[in-house]
């Protein structure tokens, strides 16, 4: 279950994924700035990365991975 901030306010909608490897609490100062990859990469829907155990876990921005089209499309099922 995941919480969008649309235009009609928040939505709770759920999302299916193939699998989930982990859930982990990760502080705020853990969480660094999305890095520059290049012109040819849109990394709008990246809200961070936070570096933890010796790896590098990538932030998902819901709010901007779904599109108002997306958002809408769920609205129009559920009502």
């Amino acid at each position: 279950m995941v919480e969008i901030e649309g235009w009609a306010g928040t939505v709770m909608i759920g999302i299916v994924v193939d699998s989930v490897s982990e859930v982990l609490n990760i502080k705020v100062d853990d969480i660094e700035d999305t890095p520059a990859f290049g012109a040819r990469i849109n990394t709008d829907y990246i809200l961070g990365m936070a570096k933890m155990g010796g790896g590098v876990k990538i932030l998902l921005d819901i709010d901007r991975a779904l599109s108002a089209e997306d958002v809408v499309a769920v609205l129009e099922k559920t009502t």
